[in-house]
């Protein structure tokens, strides 16, 4: 008993046994805990659909053993009588790993949850991995800045004259990169928003192409006549986009005219005729047929109808069968199209 009350640096064995077993034993209990959520999320994560587990078991796995260990000791050392900048410094110590730890977990979970978005949308959206490759640097580079505040400040540095130097010369890059940096949030933009996606069809003002690629920077759109288009993605996110892959059903409206002499019963019996044959046709919603108005050389039906699908070579298929039928049907009735014709009246 004699031995354990010897004193070494101000603590008996006793208290130095005491500490290094409690030091031990958080380090065991932590490490057991650790060991045993992984089994058991990672068991769940087999009899469950749900991505979130999957996440958490790579999240828990980046636990660090040194840092573990190191704030581990900080726990023992609480039961020891120690100089006032030996505990304040040992307590700085297990604070940066404590941190340090934190980020590499909230590393983790944003690689893993960036990858998960990605790896759904892969197929659909193959182009896009690099503005989610933007997305995680933006939010890494938010994580470490504020771990690394964080460590600064239980150093006893002063950060608010750090933060506002760091703010004056993140303006000073800012103006310097406005046009790229506004690409660059513009992409991400993009990729949250989703006004279109890789593979749509799109017009921008008098431009049309389908989308090939979404970058950083610029979107690459082929144009039906083969040359390859660039926007910047500032330009693309302040214009006003016609987006007609998600068109559900196009709305097609076309007129035609019939000279002055054609009986008023069959222009009364034009309007039924259109719509039995617009009607007859598959992948179509009759809207409406009307005389429109009295034209310089000839009276104009207008008609209004839909095609229940957003592929244009399907539409013109049908715009033309409705064609070929008309001509037909005014060819029976004896109607005539009227094309620019002008009378002249000379009197005597």
């Amino acid at each position: 008993m004699d031995v354990l009350q010897t004193v070494y640096f101000n603590n008996t064995l006793l208290q130095w046994i005491i500490a290094i077993g409690i030091a031990v034993a958080s380090y065991l209990v932590v490490q057991a805990l650790r060991l045993l959520v992984v089994r058991r999320l990672a068991a769940m994560a087999e009899r469950t659909a749900s991505r979130i587990d999957d996440i958490l078991v790579g999240v828990f796995k980046h636990t660090n053993s040194v840092l573990v260990l190191i704030i581990t000791l900080y726990f023992g050392s609480l039961f020891l009588t120690l100089p006032d900048k030996v505990a304040h410094f040992i307590k700085i110590i297990a604070t940066v790993a404590f941190f340090i730890q934190i980020a590499l977990w909230g590393n983790c979970l944003i690689d893993n949850l960036i990858s998960r978005i990605h790896s759904l949308r892969r197929e659909k959206d193959p182009a896009s991995v690099s503005a989610f490759g933007a997305v995680s640097f933006f939010a890494r580079l938010v994580l470490w800045s504020l771990v690394i505040f964080l460590i600064l400040d239980n150093f006893g540095i002063d950060i608010t004259a750090l933060i506002a130097g760091l703010g004056v010369g993140g303006i000073a890059i800012a103006l310097a990169l406005q046009s790229i940096l506004g690409d660059v949030f513009c992409s991400i933009a993009i990729l949250i928003d989703k006004p279109f996606e890789v593979g749509d069809f799109i017009i921008v003002d008098d431009k049309l192409g389908t989308v090939e690629k979404i970058g950083i920077k610029t979107t690459r759109v082929r144009s039906l006549s083969g040359e390859q288009l660039i926007f910047s993605n500032t330009d693309l996110v302040s214009s006003r986009i016609r987006n007609y892959k998600r068109m559900n059903e196009r709305r097609v409206v076309f007129s035609f005219g019939v000279t002055y002499q054609t009986p008023v019963e069959k222009l009364e019996a034009i309007p039924l005729a259109v719509k039995e044959i617009i009607s007859s046709i598959g992948n179509t919603k009759f809207d409406r047929t009307h005389f429109h108005k009295y034209g310089d050389s000839s009276l104009d039906f207008e008609c209004v109808y839909y095609v229940l699908s957003r592929d244009y070579n399907i539409y013109m298929d049908i715009q033309q069968q409705i064609n070929l039928a008309i001509f037909r049907h005014f060819e029976k009735e004896g109607i005539e199209f009227a094309y620019p014709t002008q009378t002249l009246y000379i009197s005597k």
